[in-house]
């Protein structure tokens, strides 16, 4: 659920450099304002959108794939952390349709239509993302962000740094559809756009099947610390904050269009919708708290003799809660089962250390 944090935040840094309404001063002016040297940027920005979001993967899945679950066991324990070594391969099944033609995860509209008072109220509609400010958790500022920047000569060969010490109001993100379609050709020398896109809208050789039929994510006010340059904090980006008022994810729709093909049991599939698992709201705070904690390392590691380099997120989070409200089984219409509630949640790391280690790479 924490990655959805991160996410608000790459999203809010992101657009910093081509903000229009930013306000921003130089050295002097801060230096006689705050007896301070360095730079200060408010993001004044009230909505972000995005019209559509592809990621491409331009080999697909080969046909020839394999599932593959290599069994290992523990060696020894180096300084208190176990050292793994490989055993037989325990099982090597082949993965179905793969065809090696590239394919796209795309985020678009949802077309569905909420007129309230006669006004058109869903935002996601015609856009795969909106980000606005969640009004009820905002800086004292009302900026999207702040941001103070320095640079500091560090110590010892190669110290130098800059330091961004970046703190983001609470968000509203509404995303869109999410699906899975065929994509189009990368553009051509002479092309008239850059733009590549898929095979997602009906009138050009369809092919799109959606996955999730959208959520919205709340979060509370953040704050991160990042350091480019030398990183004597440990990482580029820290978070160690709390999320007032915790963590947020309503309308939450997770689409099977597998059953659309027939259930191997005779019966017509002609009119049959995709199945859904619905879910009206998950809440995220720390065990017995409204708020949530977020204690994270997140570095870019770059190339070595074994690995082509990979991003790093070590967490040590604490304990959680979670209460998961109206769980809706085959369509968001359907009678609800209840709620679920997951009381003092918590994940340990390989090392055995609280929180997780998680890596993300590409292939």
């Amino acid at each position: 659920m924490k990655k959805f944090t991160k996410l608000a935040l790459v999203s809010s840094l992101a657009v910093s450099a081509n903000a229009m309404a930013m306000q921003a001063m130089d050295d002097a002016s801060l230096g006689a304002t705050t007896g301070q040297d360095g730079i200060n940027i408010g993001i004044g920005i009230s909505k972000i959108s995005i019209d559509k979001l592809y990621v491409h993967d331009n080999d697909g899945l080969s046909a020839t794939a394999k599932n593959t679950v290599t069994g290992t066991s523990v060696t020894g324990v180096v300084a208190g952390v176990p050292t793994f070594a490989a055993n037989a391969v325990v099982s090597d099944t082949a993965i179905a349709g793969g065809t090696g033609t590239a394919g796209a995860i795309v985020i678009k509209g949802n077309g569905v239509s909420k007129i309230v008072g006669g006004v058109e109220t869903n935002l996601v509609k015609d856009k795969a993302l909106v980000i606005t400010a969640n009004n009820s958790a905002l800086l004292a500022s009302h900026n999207l962000a702040d941001l103070q920047i320095d640079s500091d000569a560090g110590t010892g060969t190669n110290g130098a740094f800059i330091n961004i010490a970046a703190q983001v109001s609470g968000l509203t993100i509404n995303i869109g559809e999410i699906g899975v379609t065929a994509s189009n050709a990368v553009p051509t020398t002479g092309a008239t756009s850059i733009r590549r896109g898929g095979k997602d809208d009906a009138g050009t050789g369809q092919n799109y099947n959606a996955i999730l039929s959208g959520l919205t994510v709340k979060t509370g006010q953040m704050a991160a610390n990042v350091q480019l340059g030398a990183a004597p904090q440990g990482a580029m980006i820290k978070l160690e904050t709390v999320m007032k008022g915790g963590l947020e994810i309503t309308d939450l729709g997770i689409l099977d269009n597998s059953t659309k093909a027939g259930l191997g049991d005779g019966t017509s599939a002609a009119n049959r919708a995709a199945g859904e698992i619905f879910i009206e709201s998950i809440k995220v705070a720390d065990a017995n708290s409204t708020d949530l904690a977020i204690k994270q390392n997140i570095s870019v590691v770059g190339k070595d003799d074994t690995s082509n380099g990979y991003i790093r997120m070590v967490s040590t989070s604490g304990p959680i809660d979670t209460y998961v409200k109206g769980i809706h089984l085959g369509s968001k219409t359907a009678g609800s089962i209840g709620d679920v509630e997951v009381q003092g949640l918590q994940t340990y790391s390989t090392t055995g250390a609280l929180g997780s280690i998680i890596t993300i790479s590409g292939r």
